[in-house]
């Protein structure tokens, strides 16, 4: 006898599909809480000790400690369309909270739950920092390999958990890993 897979047993017991529905949801806020605290401490402490100052170098050059703070996008793109980039933001943020009601896989939960973290502490910044509401910079500290972001945009908490998450709904997407946990099955030619 064949044990069935997670989306055909929440099928045939739909009280362990919502349980399991439920923590994966737990697990995606859970993360994404974790995310939107991080940066927002690591932006109150950059603000506090590295305003005014020269860039802090360490581990031996590799990395730079330094305040930025950015109206635009990574690489500087769309400075001057902060407004833009806050609707973005927001619309990702809708997005994952309507996709969280359908999820039923761990690692999609991580993924959704850093991106959505790391989209919240971004538009944090756009929402309440100068020069005002929906225009706000958003505050980096981190610059790689040189200072100044001469060689790597400078970024932030937010900035890395965004780009992990998308990196791992990449990696899901190719191993064939859905939403509810279940397995792409190959389409066969012709179909």
């Amino acid at each position: 006898m064949t044990m069935p897979s997670e989306p055909e047993a929440a099928e045939e017991y739909p009280e362990a599909g919502a349980s399991r529905r439920r923590h994966q949801v737990l697990t995606l806020a859970l993360v994404a809480a974790a995310v939107w605290a991080i940066d927002l401490k690591s932006k109150m402490l950059a603000v506090e000790h590295l305003e005014w100052r020269p860039p802090e170098r360490i581990l031996d050059g590799l990395v730079y400690l330094q305040l930025v703070r950015n109206p635009g996008a990574a690489f500087g793109l769309a400075t001057g369309m902060t407004w833009l980039l806050t609707l973005i933001a927001l619309g990702v943020v809708v997005a994952i909270v309507r996709v969280a009601e359908r999820l039923h896989s761990r690692g999609w939960a991580v993924a959704l739950g850093l991106v959505l973290g790391g989209a919240l502490g971004n538009l944090t910044d756009r929402v309440f920092r100068y020069p005002g509401i929906f225009r706000g910079w958003v505050v980096d500290m981190v610059s790689v390999f040189a200072p100044d972001g001469r060689v790597w945009p400078v970024f932030n908490a937010a900035d890395s958990a965004i780009c992990t998450g998308g990196v791992l709904l990449v990696v899901l997407a190719l191993l064939g890993i859905e939403l509810d946990g279940s397995r792409a099955r190959k389409r066969k030619r012709g179909e």
